[in-house]
């Protein structure tokens, strides 16, 4: 019996229980899109159409594993996953102490607190970090649009550098090389401070406007493989809300993100394509642009002139809201040029053609 049924003997009149790859899930369902999401962890392991195209385009690990031959991951951080209080690797004190990385949300069973076929809302508390996470996520009927709506409160008595990412992620076989583009309002960017090791091929902290990188134009998938890179981008200071698209051009499907800026201000691009095919990227938005320790991250404050981590006050809540969506494109439609959020609308617009989902959702 899973976790979240303690908590909610009800669960199973409005939600179906699911099992993805041996995790707990449970699916959110209104005819037109269908969700799930894990406990523990909270991650979406599926995001997907109920007609047409109904391929799911979200990161599957466990089951590219298997498929090939190797041996599925049993982490819950897997498809979409929320990194709070904490991006990618942790200092050797905090490891010491017990901190893990990516923050402690991802691996917590979480509370189930309302339920219904179309609307969760969870609580955790992260005890270590001494923090309260609580999110709600609501699919209203006859949209394909899924609003996702957070707050973080800090139960310590004295500010702290925080970091929070949604580790965002599509994955083969709906990511595929020469036939899958993203695009974003994104500005300034750099590559990765790191070492160069293994197949990275891009230089490290070299700074370029997205999405030109020498003679790369990285909306594109690599037409081969055998590559990993890290790019950290600045969204459009210009812009109140932010967009990240992912279009398979040859399956016609597309799945996007719309945010604050002032919730996400970056994005961190991991670009990871094996030799095994267990392709990968990650439109990871968040408050900071690489996955990287505090202590990193605070040293390298600002770049481009703006933050690399945010506070979380004393005793303060922090409160983000974003919109992921997923429909099918025309043929023609091989770029996205812009979207936005009017009229009830997200209006999405390229190749000179305009698609406009239906949402009661605001941000």
């Amino acid at each position: 019996m899973h976790r979240f049924l303690f908590f909610l003997p009800c669960l199973l009149l409005a939600q179906r229980a699911v099992q993805i790859e041996g995790h707990p899930g449970l699916e959110l369902d209104n005819g037109k899109v269908s969700l799930v999401v894990l406990n523990p962890g909270g991650a979406f392991a599926s995001f997907t159409l109920k007609s047409g195209v109904t391929l799911n385009p979200i990161w599957e690990p466990a089951r590219m594993a298997r498929e090939a031959g190797g041996r599925p991951r049993a982490s819950s951080s897997t498809g979409h996953f929320l990194c709070v209080d904490g991006f990618g690797p942790i200092s050797s004190d905090e490891q010491k102490a017990g901190y893990v990385g990516h923050g402690e949300a991802t691996r917590l069973p979480w509370d189930v607190l309302t339920s219904t076929s179309t609307s969760v809302s969870f609580r955790v508390r992260l005890p270590i970090v001494h923090e309260i996470l609580q999110r709600k996520i609501t699919i209203a009927p006859g949209e394909q649009v899924a609003l996702v709506e957070s707050e973080l409160e800090s139960e310590l008595s004295f500010d702290r550098p925080m970091l929070w990412a949604e580790h965002a992620t599509v994955g083969a076989p709906f990511l595929a090389l020469g036939k899958t583009v993203v695009d974003a309002s994104s500005t300034k960017c750099q590559t990765k401070p790191y070492e160069q090791k293994g197949p990275r091929t891009f230089a490290a902290a070299e700074n370029f406007d997205w999405p030109i990188y020498g003679s790369r134009n990285l909306r594109h998938t690599p037409e081969t493989d055998g590559e990993l890179n890290h790019i950290g981008c600045l969204m459009d200071v210009k812009r109140e809300h932010q967009f990240i698209t992912v279009l398979n051009t040859e399956k016609h499907l597309l799945i996007g993100y719309l945010f604050r800026r002032a919730d996400y201000p970056w994005v961190q691009h991991w670009m990871n394509y094996p030799a095994n095919k267990q392709y990968s990227w990650g439109v990871e938005f968040g408050m900071q642009p690489y996955d990287m320790t505090k202590r990193d991250l605070v040293a390298m404050s600002p770049l481009f002139g703006e933050p690399t981590f945010r506070w979380l006050g004393a005793k303060a809540k922090i409160a983000t809201r974003y919109l992921m969506f997923i429909t099918e494109v025309p043929a023609g439609m091989s770029k996205v040029d812009d979207v936005r959020l009017e009229g009830g609308k997200i209006v999405l617009s390229g190749s000179g053609q305009t698609i406009e989902l239906r949402t009661g959702a605001v941000l």
